[in-house]
C-alpha cells in the first residue's frame, strides 16, 4: 500500500527519530562524487546494488526510486549543493509504518579524495523504528558495498 509521508525539510536530517550514519573514504574527488550523486540520477542503478530503478522527475527536483524486495519511493530533492552535500526526503512510499524520511550525503575532501558520509534520517510507528534500528548493520554493508562500487566506477 502507497501512503504519503510528513514532509520534511534539511533539517530532519540532524533531528530525526531514528538517524543512521555511515561513513567512508574514497579515491574519488568529491566534484566527481557529487555528480555520480545527484547528476546521473540513472547511473545509481550501476553502482548501488539494492537500487533497481532509478530516475529523475520534475526536471531534476525529484526523483523515483526502487529497491530490491519491492520497497518505491518518490522524492523530493531538499539541497543540491555542490560538491558538498545532497538530500531529498521521502513523499510517498510502500514502506509500512514509515512517517518521515530523509537522507543526506555530505562530501568532503580526504585528500586528493572524498570522505562520503550517508544519513538516514526516519520517524515511523514504534516497530518501524525498531527494525530500522535493527537493519543498522545490513544498511551500514550497503552503504558500504555501494560507496566501494561508485569508486570503482569512478576511477574507470
Amino acid at each position: 500500500m502507497v501512503h504519503r509521508l510528513r514532509p520534511v525539510g534539511h533539517e530532519f536530517v540532524r533531528a530525526a527519530p531514528v538517524r543512521l550514519v555511515f561513513g567512508r573514504e574514497i579515491a574519488a574527488a568529491p566534484e566527481r562524487v557529487y555528480r555520480a550523486l545527484a547528476e546521473d540520477v540513472t547511473g545509481w542503478t550501476e553502482w548501488f546494488g539494492a537500487v533497481t530503478l532509478s530516475r529523475p522527475l520534475d526536471g531534476g527536483a525529484g526523483r523515483e526510486i526502487r529497491l530490491r524486495g519491492g520497497t518505491r519511493f518518490r522524492e523530493t530533492v531538499l539541497v543540491a549543493e555542490g560538491p558538498g552535500v545532497y538530500a531529498y526526503r521521502v513523499d510517498v512510499t510502500n514502506a509500512p509504518g514509515a512517517r518521515a524520511l530523509a537522507e543526506e550525503w555530505r562530501l568532503t575532501p580526504a585528500g586528493t579524495g572524498t570522505r562520503v558520509r550517508w544519513t538516514f534520517a526516519a520517524d515511523g510507528t514504534a516497530p518501524f523504528r525498531l527494525v530500522l534500528k535493527a537493519a543498522r548493520p545490513g544498511l551500514g554493508r550497503a552503504f558500504r558495498s555501494a560507496v566501494t562500487s561508485l569508486d570503482r566506477r569512478l576511477a574507470g
